[in-house]
């Protein structure tokens, strides 16, 4: 059995001295100290010797083991640093190398035009509000004034996911709920996606954006939306911007309203932009139904609001005098990158 001792440390040193891997180490310390290694057997057998031998044997096992743990141990730390070394040898940075350059991109004209219009309703105290895109049709339409079966569904037709669950076609039913949960004073504006069963075209497309906004308090006059929206053409097309109201219908606002606003390439007079109108619809308003108000909780007797609707798309491709709505949605970084 010593003999066995012996060539098991012969053995292991001359291993120990050629490995080169941190894979092979490991490998020789199983072969020989695990639990079915070389001197692990050996150390099962030392119940066969005579009760002179095996304190010797046993002393000389020890020696061993303490041998190659020590060995095993430096020869890690040798291939760990050779490793180190290697990996330092491979990351040298040539700083004489001329830079890449990098490009970054910008913020998407969609992007620009949103945080704008955010930014001047926030300017006059608005809150923002968000609700859920999967809407309940109750949200997107009964609490609207729009019962099953009233026309106005038509001109909104969208993508249901049962009968009473679909893609909301507005952000309106934000404004519901916040009046279901809130008690005026209400000031806020809700933008986000909204989603209509349209063809895609040049100015139409199954998925856009709006941002719509409400207000509702006691003595709250048709007066108080158009100063609303003067504000709001003046901040976001220029102090010299003018705007126009012209009768509507919405089954949610009455009165209602279609808001032009002059044509901020022309400045009203009449161009291609404006086909020679002097005026450029940007959104929908009207004050808060009275029935609206009612479904909420609501006492109309007491408050009144208005709301509006704004086209994110509309609003951008009137800024930027972009002609087809589609280059909003290519990701063609030649267009994006004009902005």
């Amino acid at each position: 059995m010593r003999e066995q001792l012996n060539s098991i440390r012969e053995r292991a040193e001359k291993e120990l001295s050629s490995v080169e891997q941190i894979q092979d180490l490991e490998n020789i310390r199983v072969k020989y100290l695990g639990k079915k290694g070389e001197l692990t057997q050996v150390l099962r057998g030392m119940g066969t010797l005579s009760t002179e031998e095996r304190p010797i044997i046993g002393q000389l096992a020890n020696e061993v083991r303490k041998l190659l743990e020590s060995k095993i141990e430096e020869t890690g730390k040798k291939l760990a640093e050779m490793e180190r070394s290697r990996k330092i040898a491979r990351e040298v940075i040539d700083v004489t190398i001329p830079g890449r350059r990098k490009f970054l991109g910008s913020r998407h004209p969609l992007t620009i035009a949103i945080d704008q219009i955010r930014e001047v309703f926030i300017g006059m105290g608005y809150e923002i509000a968000e609700g859920p895109e999967v809407e309940l049709d109750y949200y997107n339409f009964e609490a609207l004034n729009i019962p099953k079966g009233h026309p106005a569904r038509d001109t909104q037709d969208t993508f249901y996911i049962n009968e009473n669950i679909l893609l909301r076609t507005q952000t309106s039913p934000v404004q519901i709920r916040v009046m279901e949960n809130k008690k005026p004073p209400i000031k806020v504006i809700c933008p986000g996606r909204v989603y209509r069963s349209d063809a895609v075209d040049a100015t139409h497309s199954p998925i856009f954006h709006q941002i719509e906004g409400l207000v509702v308090d006691k003595g709250v006059t048709m007066g108080d939306l158009i100063g609303t929206l003067q504000v709001f053409a003046k901040s976001l097309f220029g102090e010299n911007s003018r705007i126009r109201l012209r009768p509507h219908h919405f089954p949610f606002t009455e009165p209602s309203a279609e808001v032009d606003v002059s044509c901020w390439t022309c400045g009203g007079k009449g161009c291609r932009v404006c086909k020679n109108e002097g005026w450029i619809e940007i959104l929908g308003a009207g004050m808060v139904h009275p029935k609206v108000l009612e479904i909420c909780g609501i006492d109309p007797e007491v408050y009144s609001g208005f709301a509006f609707g704004i086209g994110a798309e509309r609003t951008v491709m009137g800024k930027f005098n972009i002609d087809d709505m589609r280059l909003l949605y290519e990701n063609d970084i030649r267009f994006l990158k004009q902005f």
